[in-house]
């Protein structure tokens, strides 16, 4: 059967995030959602998402296809709901469709189909926040998946440990003199990760592959490191997509890095207003500020956004794609993408020296940013333009 992840009507719900990938590209607990699915289902997954990522990230066409809700995080009974659609057949909740099985072009209308509404207890990433509310139990989900049946590397004895059973190392990893507590959650750490000396680490716990923690660096319970990052600080219930640094001190709590950003030295985000109070998120559909529910939330990045030494963000601060935040005091809590600038002001981020600098970085890991990657740019650039009103 071939598989398609589709983007809901409701992915700009998920901006900055969404503007350079798909909803199925977001990492959450160990795994994208696309690697979810590709596990459980044993297969690859293609994506349904907007024309100008389709380049980047396409989607197989077949005969028959099964489309996913690609929030959707799989669960064994949307599995077996899903798995057992006849084509035709579509999966509901809500009037939101969750998964259909067709022969035809793909429609998201409920109504174009025989539809049923599921009967699982659905996990889906909506909002940002989601993301980091849900990581602790997606960490321990995901665990699961990729250890199965597989033996962890032996643990160093230079180590101080708490419930070595529930951490589980993958080959040509590096911990030594760390002290990890896995006792409230477990801790995953990928192929040829490293935690350095004197590092704290409390499960759920995440460190992808190619991931560093750095010495000293504080890391509590419900965080992931994608591949290729490098944490350092104190870190608490964050996601870092991939590629992204934060190789200072500095503190960074219930947050969610997208990839190629790097906070500066001593860079620090508020994650609760000093009244309690539940903090508000710009939200990109309704073009507002809109409830969270939470009393904590921290900052949200877009991709290949950064961050000065000494940059302080407010609760609840959401920073678009390829911008620069810097100077003295708090920014405002919403800083549109391709922006340049801090508390004392803001300009615009020239199209072409943005490109320029993310072409630099990506040769620092021998990658390319090729015109598929500069036409991605130049049509967020466009969209964003009405947000860059100084």
């Amino acid at each position: 059967m071939n598989v398609v992840l589709f983007d809901s009507y409701r992915r700009n719900d998920l901006k900055p995030l969404t503007y350079t990938r798909p909803v199925a590209e977001i990492r959450c607990g160990i795994l994208t959602i696309k690697e979810k699915w590709d596990v459980v289902l044993h297969t690859t997954c293609s994506y349904l998402t907007e024309p100008y990522l389709q380049n980047k990230y396409p989607m197989i066409e077949a005969a028959e296809t099964l489309y996913i809700n690609a929030a959707c995080l799989p669960t064994a009974t949307l599995v077996e709901e899903v798995l057992q659609l006849q084509s035709g057949e579509a999966l509901c909740c809500n009037d939101e469709l969750i998964a259909v099985n067709t022969k035809n072009t793909f429609i998201e209308q409920p109504e174009a189909y025989t539809c049923s509404e599921t009967l699982s207890d659905l996990r889906k990433i909506q909002y940002p926040w989601d993301i980091f509310t849900l990581n602790s139990f997606e960490i321990d989900s995901d665990f699961a998946l990729l250890t199965k049946h597989k033996t962890s590397q032996k643990i160093s004895s230079t180590n101080n440990i708490i419930a070595p059973e529930n951490i589980f190392i993958e080959p040509d990893a590096i911990v030594e003199f760390a002290t990890i507590n896995a006792s409230k959650g477990k801790v995953y750490i990928g192929k040829y990760a490293e935690i350095m000396e004197g590092a704290v680490v409390r499960g759920p716990f995440a460190l992808c592959n190619n991931a560093t923690v750095k010495m000293a660096a504080k890391i509590y319970e419900g965080t992931t490191i994608g591949p290729y990052c490098k944490v350092g600080g104190e870190v608490q219930n964050s996601v870092f997509f991939g590629y992204s640094n934060k190789g200072h001190d500095g503190y960074l709590g219930n947050s969610v890095l997208g990839e190629w950003c790097n906070l500066g030295a001593d860079t620090n985000n508020s994650n609760l207003k000093n009244d309690y109070s539940d903090v508000k998120v710009w939200n990109y559909t309704s073009e507002r500020f809109m409830k969270t529910g939470l009393q904590f939330c921290g900052l949200i990045m877009g991709d290949h956004s950064k961050s000065a030494i000494n940059t302080m963000f407010n609760t609840g601060t959401v920073v678009g794609v390829s911008s620069n935040v810097f100077g003295s005091g708090f920014p405002r809590n919403f800083f549109p993408s391709f922006s340049w600038g801090g508390a004392e002001g803001m300009s615009e981020y020239a199209l072409k020296k943005a490109c320029d600098t993310a072409q630099r970085v990506y040769s620092r890991r021998s990658k390319v940013f090729d015109q598929i990657e500069i036409d991605i740019f130049s049509h967020i650039f466009e969209e964003t333009k009405k947000y860059r009103r100084y």
